[in-house]
């Protein structure tokens, strides 16, 4: 796995015990500096207490540095949990030598149980010995709960004649919905940003990408995306409405897009990465709303696991998807190749389109024809393991 170095941060990851695996299970990120900040959490009315607790750290808008533990979400554990959250931070601030306020905090695996505290003490003093520019994946590696892979991407860009880097990591394949899905992501940027402007490109790169994904429909309780932009470039702060912002808009999104694409592809027991693009629709929030509809059928999604191109299907889901259309007109495609005609099934073009559905990766399109708006959404197939994954979860 190449190395992902940011101007300006460090980071760890170590194992503490958490699991029972002995993997890596915690991980320390730090800012040479308090950094711009800006962050997405849950829309779930159940927030987690680590969510709770970093929704009340942004409003100051800047963050130094991140501690995140894997293997318990620290979620429906009441006032205890919050205690614990803001004990996280307390023994990283210690260690760090930097104000408990500029720590996030984040948790993400089971449910309803009590966190270790002892054992993460343990862990953020192991993780704060050995911080490092290259330890960027090891902290990619210990954030992960039932993730097949590690999931981080970088780009580059030019602001006011410096090279500024942008890099994310994210965990998740489960649980997997829009705003937000059961992960927890974490970009940087070594540029100066100002802070409206480093909310801007958040919320408009998030809506591109990983409110754009679904792997179960279901949503979590624990989500948080957070940026963070530390300066360490030495570019003039981007400002909104600028060139640069554009420059550093467009390196962000495609950082956000690898990553959102990454939790499709390892969603839990998924074997196909599925594009559904929706167009002719009479607004794009419209085809958003199809293209949803479609891709969280379980029945589609089945089918196609079975490398089943059955258009029934996907009709039947364009039809409940609360959206006024026109049946008639109607066309479904599968990389080119027509099913549905105009509303009317194309049997003889099932045999075509199933050798589609075998490859590991392809495109619905469905056209309404109705009018301009478009949208696409990205999901996995439902397979066999994804029920063995999720019914033997806390067991």
């Amino acid at each position: 796995m190449a190395n992902i170095r940011i101007p300006g941060f460090k980071f760890a990851g170590v194992a503490c015990g958490i699991k029972k695996s002995r993997k890596k299970d915690l991980a320390l990120i730090v800012s040479e500096r308090p950094a711009t900040a800006a962050a997405l959490f849950t829309t779930n009315r159940v927030k987690a207490a680590p969510v709770l607790v970093g929704m009340r750290r942004m409003r100051r808008g800047f963050i130094q540095a991140v501690v995140v533990n894997s293997g318990n979400a620290n979620a429906c554990t009441g006032a205890r949990g919050v205690r614990d959250a803001e004990a996280m931070c307390r023994a990283a601030a210690n260690r760090l030598k930097i104000a408990p306020g500029l720590i996030l905090p984040s948790s993400t695996g089971l449910i309803g149980v009590p966190l270790p505290m002892e054992k993460i003490k343990d862990g953020i003093r192991k993780a704060a010995r050995v911080l490092s520019m290259d330890s960027f994946a090891a902290a990619a590696d210990a954030i992960l709960t039932t993730d097949r892979f590690v999931k981080i991407a970088s780009r580059t860009c030019r602001l006011n004649g410096k090279r500024a880097v942008v890099a994310g990591m994210v965990k998740g394949a489960g649980m997997i919905a829009p705003h937000m899905a059961t992960m927890l992501a974490y970009i940087f940027t070594d540029a100066a940003v100002g802070r409206d402007c480093l909310r801007a490109i958040l919320k408009r790169s998030a809506d591109q990408t990983f409110h754009c994904v679904t792997v179960d429909g279901d949503m979590s309780t624990n989500d948080t995306v957070l940026f963070l932009a530390n300066g360490a470039c030495g570019n003039s702060p981007v400002r909104r409405g600028s060139r640069e912002e554009k420059a550093l808009s467009k390196a962000s999104e495609a950082v956000m897009k690898d990553l959102a694409l990454k939790l499709v592809e390892d969603g839990e027991g998924g074997t196909k990465v599925v594009e559904v693009l929706v167009e002719g629709a009479r607004s794009v929030a419209q085809a958003k709303r199809v293209a949803f509809t479609v891709a969280n059928s379980k029945l589609v999604k089945t089918a196609f696991f079975g490398s089943d191109p059955n258009f029934g299907r996907i009709m039947a889901a364009i039809g409940y998807a609360g959206v006024p259309i026109r049946p008639e007109r109607i066309d479904v495609a599968f990389n080119g190749v027509t099913v549905v005609k105009r509303g009317v099934g194309m049997a003889s073009r099932e045999k075509k389109a199933a050798r589609v559905l075998s490859r590991p990766s392809f495109r619905l399109k469905i056209h309404l024809h109705q009018g301009e708006g478009s949208a696409s959404v990205w999901t996995s197939d439902l397979s066999y393991d994804y029920v063995r994954i999720n019914s033997a979860y806390k067991t």
